[in-house]
């Protein structure tokens, strides 16, 4: 019996296209000199988590049990990161009369307030969030990332989900 590698390709795949926007992202961060906002950092978090779950996968490309253990960390993740993208996005839309002052960096808040409490000041967002700062096609950063986690996100859980094919 011949398994096909599909669950494998796409999970190596997702791995792929998140240290190119990853790379992208430092790209822009050290050479374009446009540095991340908290909720940036946490997108980029939220990446990371997704990724290292793809690696696994990819590198495992387990039976049926293990592809919905996966597929259920993919779905979490991806999920995080529609939250924190999509939370972004919105908070670029805002009137500028609506738009929250801008706030402490992440490093200070982690440094002076309780997690919980940095948690909760970073999504309630500031204006260095609201910033639209680069664009590609119309959309913003934060818009590219909410397409890529949804993107992924249904990918990654489908095919995990799915599992191994075997041939006839």
């Amino acid at each position: 019996m011949q398994r096909y590698l599909i669950p494998r390709i796409v999970n190596l795949a997702g791995v792929t296209a998140i240290a190119g926007l990853m790379g992208f992202g430092l790209y822009l961060q050290l050479f374009q000199e446009l540095y991340p906002c908290n909720l940036c950092i946490f997108q980029r978090i939220a990446f990371i988590a997704l990724a290292a779950t793809f690696l696994v996968a990819g590198i495992h490309n387990p039976e049926r049990v293990g592809g919905r253990i996966y597929a259920a960390f993919v779905a979490l993740f991806a999920i995080a990161g529609i939250v924190v993208a999509g939370r972004h996005v919105w908070l670029q839309h805002l009137p500028p009369d609506q738009v929250p002052a801008c706030g402490p960096s992440l490093d200070y808040m982690l440094e002076v307030f309780p997690l919980s409490e940095t948690i909760q000041m970073v999504f309630e967002g500031s204006g260095d969030c609201a910033n639209v700062s680069w664009s590609f096609l119309g959309l913003s950063i934060p818009a590219w990332a909410l397409v890529w986690f949804i993107g992924l996100g249904i990918v990654g859980t489908w095919v995990n989900l799915r599992g191994k094919l075997q041939s006839t």
